[in-house]
């Protein structure tokens, strides 16, 4: 049975498609977003009020960039008033004035022996197109999780070079207050928060060699990881409740929900839902082409605690509009097609309170959707 979408808002961008990457939400609990867009020189952080229909974003606080935007990723604290930037060497964190609080120097993702500084690799092709960490706050803001590539420098314990790292940092002084080994080859990593501050999911893309997920918990004297059998998981979303885990398999095949029992990973999904069972044929596919096939889109999230959003955007591009689904967990993971007003393009991404948001290609417009 169809699901129908409301719009609840649009937001505009601050700047524009030309100037700087697509806005998304750095997301920790339904009471905690940000809404934050990466300039080539600084980011653009608003803080995203509930409910979202009733007020316009606060006035954007910029933050300075210590290199530009091609070079690594970045996290913005809870707080807005401070983002830790991973790129090629190190770690920094870069208040509002544009100051650098602390810096954590690591081994280079583009395999070189050290540069001290971004004007000295801004021109070289390896450091470009190079691998990369990531990083990502706490939900309390007081800890900083980040995926490194080993030895670190002074600011940490000297390791094995090339071998990677998931690091547990002091948020003020950078201090590293825990490191375990990935065992991965990264070509990327995403950090995927819990509303727990002592938890957070860390997702490793491999390219095609395969998507290591890691489940890290700290409780302030130990960091004990989850490798969920060197599965090749991405993890796409952590539930409100902090207590079950959203995967897409690496090769797009199934979408599954994991339990988590006293914070750990418990042996097998709770749900899973395999796409070529539960979806259909995409209506506008040629009835006579045989080699269709539908897969899950690697972006997903929780509505709510029972309530999945997914979608098949990228498989359904051969034959037509990109679809949305709605999966109920307490119907024993029933998935309903969702239906929004008009085309939209790309992924729906859930905010945890029940709404999603769609963002335009076209213009960087932001939309807020909830179910009508």
């Amino acid at each position: 049975m169809p699901c129908f979408a409301r719009l609840l808002t649009a937001i505009a961008p601050v700047s524009s498609p030309a100037e700087a990457d697509a806005p998304h939400v750095e997301y920790w609990s339904p009471s905690s977003r940000l809404l934050v867009q990466r300039g080539d020189a600084e980011l653009f952080v608003q803080v995203l009020e509930v409910p979202v229909a009733d007020r316009r974003p606060a006035r954007p606080v910029r933050i300075p960039a210590p290199w530009p935007r091609r070079f690594g990723r970045y996290a913005v604290a809870p707080s807005a008033d401070v983002a830790v930037f991973s790129g090629a060497h190190a770690l920094a964190a870069v208040d509002r004035t544009g100051a650098v609080r602390w810096e954590v120097r690591h081994g280079c993702w583009a395999g070189c022996a050290s540069h001290d500084s971004y004007e000295e690799y801004a021109h070289d092709r390896d450091h470009r197109y190079a691998s990369s960490g990531s990083a990502a706050f706490s939900a309390d803001g007081a800890l900083v999780w980040a995926h490194v590539r080993g030895p670190l420098g002074q600011d940490g314990h000297e390791g094995a070079a090339g071998v990677e790292e998931w690091l547990v940092l002091d948020a003020v002084d950078g201090r590293v207050l825990a490191r375990a080994a990935t065992g991965s080859a990264a070509a990327g990593s995403v950090h995927v928060p819990s509303a727990d501050p002592g938890r957070m999911g860390l997702s490793i893309g491999e390219g095609q060699d395969g998507a290591p997920l890691r489940w890290g918990r700290w409780d302030g004297a130990t960091l004990a990881v989850d490798s969920f059998a060197d599965e090749d998981l991405v993890l796409s979303a952590v539930s409100p409740s902090g207590t079950r885990l959203l995967t897409v398999t690496h090769g797009q095949e199934a979408l599954a929900v994991h339990r988590l029992v006293d914070g750990s990973a418990a042996s097998g999904p709770e749900t899973e839902l395999h796409a070529a069972t539960v979806i259909p044929r995409h209506p506008e596919a040629d009835p006579d082409d045989r080699d269709v096939e539908v897969f899950w889109d690697y972006e997903a999230g929780f509505l709510d605690e029972d309530t999945v959003i997914a979608g098949t955007v990228e498989s359904d591009e051969e034959s037509g509009a990109g679809r949305h689904w709605i999966v109920d967990l307490a119907r024993t993971g029933a998935v309903d097609p969702l239906l929004h007003p008009y085309p939209v393009t790309g992924p729906a991404r859930a905010l945890g309170d029940g709404t999603w948001y769609t963002v335009s290609p076209a213009d960087h417009v932001v939309r807020i959707w909830g179910l009508d």
